[in-house]
């Protein structure tokens, strides 16, 4: 639209983004800003509440606007919950935590990281506890933006923090230089003083406000205005007359603002639905109704960015309705005020991006490039490759770039990082392009060794880039060394990074949906099928054939008839989804991802979320705020296999080398000694035939899919090479062109492959003449190509990936000169290197990252090497951290390999899962028991054996306040007390009816209980599997189905549910869950839940039933032909003729 020419010069100071208000307002910083801009203003504030969450959306739009040529000022604010005195506040806090009741209340309601405001809340007298007011604060400077950013991270601290974050006058006075602050809203300061003291009159109200107006006049001076707001709520026009009161009494300025909450007039609605959507499921407020306003009046304001004619227009009609006569020069001046504020008040700036990493990895009198390059030189020379020309050479190459590129000091704050890390768990071989870096290799960083696998430096990083470097970093407890970072460096040093989650499409539709009554299963029909629908039409058009896709929202609205119906039948609901979806939902941390600088507090305005300082901003897929407000991500990531490997060292310590409690120390020089990559041998036969070609596969690492396992065991890897292409090939791109099949026939017959010339074999003979690596992309580019640096040929690996017209494809086109005049040179024909260019066209969205497949590769050979050598202790490091979801799976696995499994077991079972003195049994723990605390399991095992059910009822050292009857009933459920069962006991029931339930105090008490409940009996079988269910989370499937059935299911070839082959249609399950259910047309049907040894539960619907002659039996094995639709999943239409119970 035309941009609006406004009379009257205005500017918002007072607004808010859905990036900070969350649940309160609807559009990011950017969309506030370009309507503000086309409605004929010139600048605007950002003043969320208790936050500045959204000022990095703020400062990235801002320069965007600039290069647009649109003259648009940010101004950088909060709107601050401010209560008079923290200290008072805490003490009337502290006196409440000493009541327990009130305790509990109080833990239940606090809230930490997006703080959604109740706008009924604080528009009220409130207690002590919940007591806070609004207050706007403005960054004049730089100096009073890092003011304001110590304000809201000081707010955030836990002793100022209950449900909302808060400052007060002491914090005030402490750091107001550079800011503007005024009264804000009906919840505002002023307004705290009305609310509190209406009741006594205006004489009362006027006194109070005659206190924090002097209070506030002695901090910030004239930089102190009093704000004004027009809307049709009563008590609104109340207040302005007594702020022009203040003003007419102490001189203080004022301003009028819009307060606006959502980004143009016509998204109201959408705001006022999510208001609500924020409460569901936590108790709608009062003041919200249960249905949606019928028209903005009904709301009673108008909250988008008005301009200066919009916001008279507002006064003149909203002061008319009140009834309310004010001073007309008053208000213009009010309103105008905010333009002579923002430009002459407020500098013109952006907030300072200079990187801050910290100083104390730099050692006195030294620089960050003379410390690199001597700790460079230092490791090196520890490795022995000081003297190696070719490694000398490549160390001086790349700290070269590092220091031109000013990364010194980023690298040696990784350095410090990995020290910290390597002293205390198990860390990665290396992990993404970092692992193509020898200065990574010679510092620590990573262990594998560049150039003896041929891995680019200029994969990771290039004279000509831009942006910092990327590191990951793979550990075996992320978490762990993250809060030892933090207790060591202090949290105003390493902050963890925040995630902000969205509301998605799913969602919104049910409830969007649910607000509007519409029935949840004409809703669920919808959203059961709208990514079924969308997913292969989506795939089709992006040229997918194999792997998983999930459709983008405009895809799920493109390609989803069932969505597209259901929204025309319901357009209002599509009008809000369209404005909804993607708007802000709750705060999470990011899985690895902390900022590491110094007085981060004073740099960025902190926040809290489940008592962890976060920062306020994100950095990831869909939004990059970090590091162009000066903010260096370092990801510190958790690998299981990692836990797995440190599980196996221990046992193998305990048992092979007569250690009780082996320390890390050990473990870690068992690792350096037998497993680091400069010392393990990866070209052991005997473990590359007795894993990869056999197909053992139990816990290795990128070897948990059926697909990945068989096309390695097919392929026969016999080095790292062969297995990071491999792992490399396993995608949907190259899956889906049939790369695996090529591959597998060019190794077996590699004398048969064809090279257009020597510099190809050079490069691709390792891969069997395929370009696979996307390095090999660059390499050679480089070696045929015309003075093209290997930098050329990784920008190339990007370009070739953009299609169209611009600065991209002319770039692309100087490149292949480049490429095409080198060939020449070489004796290459024009239509060969044209064929070959067309090649690197091809494979350039296939290829992979060889520095990251090779490093795990490397930690793949390390799982199978200790599955070789020592498969008792691997087996039971992998049940030990295979997640519940496999853990039934895993056993089975572990069964496939020989080994028994022993059941629960009071008197045997551990902490972790542990290996019988015959090593051939691997024990269950008893941490695998649900409601089993850690310091029962501890009474137990510091007092058994237990000989007799006496002996563990009534021993004398056992603190039974600990091991209690909750744990009894979990141990006895759980079957783990079966050896105390002797034959004074019916059964387990009669066993648990006796000494569980009825829990005896003494040995009297016992004799009788063993006599009142002899008729108990035993549990039914299933009762017993369904307790070893719920109590431990696995399905004992080779209780259920034995060697003999699944013995003839693999003969007959038939696959468990999870792994139904369409052109079969045959496969076998165990029913968990029979109902029974009515069709719409009054048809008896059952949803049937299944489960197979791959621990997946599948839904199976059975049409036309009769319930008295279909009889589904629970937990036991079936085999059945079987129906297949992707959008209703299984079906049968016949139980008695297709359901084949086999025991």
């Amino acid at each position: 639209m035309d941009r609006v020419d406004s009379k009257i010069k205005f500017v918002g100071l007072h607004a808010h983004s859905v990036a900070g208000s969350i649940f309160d307002a609807v559009g990011y910083p950017q969309d506030h800003m370009e309507f503000a801009y086309a409605n004929g203003c010139d600048a605007l504030a950002l003043t969320d509440h208790g936050n500045m969450n959204g000022l990095a959306y703020q400062v990235l739009h801002a320069k965007k606007m600039q290069e647009a040529g649109k003259e648009f000022k940010p101004v950088f604010g909060c709107e601050a919950y401010f209560t008079p005195s923290i200290a008072e506040w805490h003490d009337a806090y502290n006196q409440a935590m000493e009541d327990k009741k009130k305790a509990r209340a109080i833990k239940k309601d606090a809230q930490s990281g997006a703080t959604v405001e109740d706008e009924g809340d604080s528009k009220k007298i409130q207690g002590i506890l919940k007591r806070r007011r609004h207050l706007v604060l403005l960054a004049q400077n730089q100096t009073g933006l890092n003011n304001l950013f110590k304000l809201v991270s000081e707010s955030y601290q836990p002793e100022n923090f209950y449900r909302y974050p808060r400052i007060d006058y002491a914090l005030l006075e402490k750091y107001n230089e550079g800011i503007i602050a005024s009264s804000a809203c009906l919840g505002g300061v002023y307004a705290g003083n009305y609310w509190e003291n209406r009741d006594e009159g205006p004489d009362e109200i006027l006194d109070a406000m005659r206190t924090t107006t002097q209070k506030m006049q002695s901090i910030f001076g004239d930089r102190w205005y009093g704000e004004l707001q027009w809307n049709n709520i009563p008590e609104q026009h109340e207040l302005n007359q007594y702020i022009i009161q203040m003003h007419h009494e102490f001189g203080i300025e004022l301003i009028s603002t819009a307060d606006s909450h959502y980004y143009n007039p016509e998204v109201w609605k959408d705001r006022e639905l999510y208001k609500r959507l924020g409460w569901l499921g936590r108790g709608k407020p009062d003041y919200l109704s249960d249905e949606l306003p019928v028209s903005v009046e009904d709301v009673g304001y108008e909250l988008y960015p008005k301009n200066g004619d919009e916001m008279w227009e507002a006064y003149k009609r909203y002061s008319k309705a009140s009834g309310i006569e004010y001073d007309d020069n008053v208000v213009r001046d009010s309103i105008t005020r905010t333009h002579q504020i923002a430009h002459e008040r407020i500098e013109t700036f952006l907030p300072d991006n200079e990187v801050r990493l910290p100083s104390f990895v730099v050692p006195e009198g030294s620089t960050a490039g003379q410390t690199l390059a001597a700790l460079c030189v230092e490791g090196a020379r520890t490795l022995g490759l000081a003297e190696d020309p070719t490694y000398a050479d490549r160390l001086k190459y790349e700290v070269g770039i590092i220091e031109s590129r000013g990364f010194s000091k980023y690298f040696l704050t990784m350095k410090a990082i990995a020290d910290m890390a390597v002293e205390r768990q198990l860390v990665g071989p290396g992990r993404g392009s970092a692992a193509g870096s020898l200065v990574s290799y010679v510092l620590g960083i990573t262990q594998v060794d560049p150039i003896k696998y041929g891995l680019q430096f200029e994969r990771f990083l290039t004279k000509g880039g831009s942006g910092y470097p990327d590191i990951d970093y793979d550990v075996s407890d992320p978490m762990l060394l993250k809060e030892f970072l933090i207790d060591e460096w202090g949290d105003d040093t390493v902050v963890p990074i925040t995630n902000w989650n969205t509301l998605q499409l799913r969602s919104l539709i049910k409830d969007i949906s649910k607000f509007y009554g519409i029935e949840f299963t004409e809703v669920n029909n919808v959203t059961s099928k709208m990514v079924y629908e969308a997913t292969p039409l989506a795939k089709k058009a992006h040229g997918i054939t194999a792997g998983v896709y999930a459709p983008t929202f405009e895809e799920l609205m493109m390609y989803s008839e069932t969505l597209q119906k259901f929204l025309e039948k319901y357009p209002h609901i599509k009008t809000h989804v369209e404005k909804l979806y993607g708007q802000t939902r709750s705060a999470s941390r990011h899985a690895g991802g902390v900022v590491v600088g110094e007085r981060l507090n004073e740099w960025m305005p902190l926040i809290n979320s489940g008592g962890v300082r976060q920062t306020p901003w994100s950095e990831g897929q869909n939004v990059r705020h970090l590091e162009p407000m000066g903010f260096i991500k370092f990801d510190i990531l958790g690998l299981a296999s990692l836990r797995m490997v440190e599980g196996a060292v221990e046992r193998i310590l305990k048992r092979h080398h007569n250690i009780e409690n082996p320390t890390f120390e050990q473990v870690r020089a068992f690792y350096d000694e037998h497993l680091h990559p400069d010392k393990i041998d990866l070209d052991n036969e005997e473990v590359w035939k007795n894993v990869f070609h056999a197909g053992k596969w139990a816990g290795i690492f990128q070897f948990t899919e059926a697909g990945a396992q068989s096309f390695c065991k097919n392929a026969k890897p016999d080095n790292i090479t062969d297995l990071a292409s491999i792992t490399s090939i396993y995608r949907p791109g190259p899956l889906s062109a049939g790369v695996d099949k090529m591959f597998i026939g060019a190794k077996q017959a590699p004398d048969e492959v064809e090279y257009l010339n020597e510099t190809t074999r050079e490069v691709t003979e390792e891969t069997y003449g395929f370009l696979i690596f996307q390095e090999q992309i660059a390499m050679l580019a480089h070696k045929l190509g015309k003075d093209l640096s290997l930098d050329e040929g990784n920008k190339l690996r990007k370009l070739l990936t953009k299609k169209g017209t611009g600065a991209a494809a002319a770039e692309k086109d100087k490149i292949f000169d480049k490429f095409h005049k080198g060939c020449l040179e070489k004796g290459i024909a024009s239509h060969e290197a044209r064929e070959l260019w067309n090649k690197f066209e091809y494979f350039s969205g296939y290829g992979f990252n060889k520095s990251h497949a090779v490093s795990y590769c490397i930690l793949s050979f390390q799982c199978a090497w200790l599955l070789n050598y020592y498969p008792a202790e691997w087996l039971a490091a992998f049940l030990d951290k295979e997640p519940e979801t496999r853990k039934e799976r895993a056993i089975s696995t572990a069964k496939s390999m020989g080994y028994a499994v022993e059941p629960l077991n009071v008197n045997t079972s551990g902490v972790a899962w542990e290996i019988s003195e015959d090593n051939k049994t691997l024990i269950q723990p008893l941490t695998s028991i649900k409601g089993l605390g850690a310091v029962a399991i501890q009474q137990i095992i510091d007092h058994r054996p237990f000989n007799t059910i006496e002996e563990f009822l009534f021993h004398d050292k056992v603190k039974y306040s600990k091991l209690n009857k909750k744990a009894l009933d979990a141990l006895c459920r759980a079957q783990a007390l079966t050896d105390l069962v002797d034959d004074r006991f019916s059964g387990l029931k009669h066993f648990w009816s006796a000494c569980v339930v009825d829990r005896p105090r003494k040995l009297k008490n016992l004799e009788e209980n063993i006599v009142t409940y002899a008729g108990e009996g035993d549990f039914s079988e299933e009762e017993k599997l369904e307790y070893l269910v719920n109590l431990t989370g696995v399905f004992p499937i080779n209780s259920v189905i034995n060697d003999h059935v699944r013995s003839k299911l693999d003969e007959l070839y038939i696959p468990p549910i999870s792994e139904y082959d369409p052109e079969l249609g045959v496969t076998w399950f165990i029913p968990r869950e029979c109902k029974l259910k009515k069709s719409k047309n009054g048809k008896n049907f059952y949803v049937v839940k299944v489960i197979d040894d791959n621990n997946e539960t599948n839904t199976i619907r059975c049409w036309g039933v009769d319930p008295n002659r279909d009889v589904v039996h629970i937990n036991r094995p079936y085999m059945a032909r079987l129906n297949y639709d992707p959008n209703w999943g299984f079906s049968t239409f016949s139980v008695r003729k297709m359901f084949k119970l086999l025991a």
